[in-house]
């Protein structure tokens, strides 16, 4: 798992047809050897811009989408509310 900071949201006018209804935002990774490292996530929570998160990727990230098949590599799992210093 990551923590970034959520930093504008994603459109796409065409997409696969198994990410209809998914919200897709821009994340930059905040600490660690990854800091500054930009990827596009699916919030399944609501999230918003402005956000630090936790970011799951990889096959973690298709299971909370209760689907192993959709193309997603990242997921926002979780919205950071302690201020904890990540960067």
């Amino acid at each position: 798992m990551l923590t970034a900071r959520l930093i504008d949201n994603i459109w796409a006018t065409r997409k696969a047809e198994s990410l209809n209804g998914l919200k897709f935002m821009l994340a930059e990774v905040i600490g660690g050897s990854d800091a500054g490292k930009r990827l596009i996530v699916a919030d399944i929570i609501s999230a918003g811009i402005g956000d630090r998160v936790i970011v799951c990727t990889g096959s973690s990230a298709r299971r909370m989408l209760g689907n192993d098949d959709i193309p997603i590599d990242a997921a926002v799992v979780g919205i950071i509310d302690e201020d904890c210093n990540f960067e």
